[in-house]
């Protein structure tokens, strides 16, 4: 894997995060549904974002979150992903490459604005996300650029992309040129929600191209539908890699003949989960892509998990570097 151009490419929507403190009492007037992602229009985005309170703007977006703390660990990072020539998408493509990460999309000069997602983050530190997707979700085969995705080790893509057709195609083309270029394919099922609209095509997905996968145990769950145990052992038989979060609890990291058990790290106050996921799998995608144990990549997961839950924002604040 070193040998590659970069360490991982990450394929996603790209989204500008719109974060600010809420209070139950807002979601519950807002019809929103605590700790989901739900998928909104244009017109409901200006709507919600004109009832926030004081907020910070900074790009997003799952995979690109990911790719970002694989920089902060000091590795090699680059990203594919859809911004309109916009405000916002000024803001993602500044954002994204003072974070380390190459990312050489032009902007379109046509089509939906920019994606964001309008995060509210109550006093249990728990987050509701209400996501716009705009000209993010347009992601085309055409969009893939071949050199980029055959010189990286590993392929990472978030499944929240699944929800339209052109976009699965040029996830598939992605993970077809990965293959052909002997590197190893990485999805995030990314929310429990988009594993039942999609369920057939990931099951798919899983038992066929996807090499390493990660899910906590509420989306494998519903990806296997039937207890977290039980789905341990069906991933076993499915992928090279399993890597399965459980909160507090720590994860799971799952072979063909090896059960590798993570705690949970505390680096600090719990303030914010945005982006756990996220950056957990920037850990273990780093230690991955570096050829560390099994259990040292788990370890670093973790915490970037920790760092990242211990303040307001999905991107670390401390160097992830310092942990190694």
């Amino acid at each position: 894997m070193q040998d590659q151009a970069v360490d991982v490419v990450g394929v996603g929507n790209a989204i500008v995060d719109v974060i600010a403190q809420a209070s139950d009492e807002f979601l519950e007037s807002q019809d929103l549904a605590k700790g989901a992602m739900a998928l909104i229009d244009e017109a409901r985005a200006h709507e919600l974002y004109d009832l926030m309170g004081p907020a910070i703007e900074a790009s997003g977006g799952s995979a690109a979150n990911t790719m970002a703390g694989i920089a902060s660990f000091g590795g090699t990072a680059s990203y594919i992903g859809k911004v309109r020539k916009d405000q916002l998408g000024a803001v993602f493509a500044h954002d994204l490459r003072a974070s380390g990460v190459a990312f050489d999309m032009p902007p379109t000069e046509t089509g939906p604005a920019t994606g964001r997602s309008l995060i509210l983050v109550t006093p249990d530190a728990q987050r509701t996300m209400n996501t716009y997707l705009g000209i993010s979700s347009l992601l085309e085969p055409a969009d893939i650029p071949a050199p980029t995705v055959e010189g990286a080790g590993l392929l990472f893509c978030e499944g929240y992309l699944w929800d339209v057709d052109s976009a699965k195609r040029a996830i598939r083309l992605a993970m077809e040129l990965a293959r052909g270029a002997g590197s190893r394919v990485a999805l995030t099922l990314s929310d429990a929600f988009c594993v039942e609209r999609h369920h057939q095509d990931f099951v798919e997905l899983v038992s066929g191209p996807v090499d390493v996968l990660f899910a906590n145990e509420n989306e494998l769950r519903a990806l296997y539908g039937c207890d977290f145990d039980t789905a341990i052992e069906r991933v076993r038989g499915h992928v090279g890699l399993g890597c399965l979060t459980r909160g507090e609890n720590g994860s799971v990291l799952v072979t063909d003949d090896d059960t590798v058990e993570i705690k949970a790290e505390n680096v600090g106050p719990v303030v914010d989960t945005t982006g756990a996921g996220d950056q957990y799998a920037a850990g273990v995608l780093y230690g991955l892509a570096r050829g560390f144990p099994l259990a040292e990549a788990g370890r670093l997961g973790s915490l970037a998990a920790a760092e990242v839950i211990s303040h307001v924002g999905p991107r670390p604040q401390r160097p992830l570097n310092s942990f190694l």
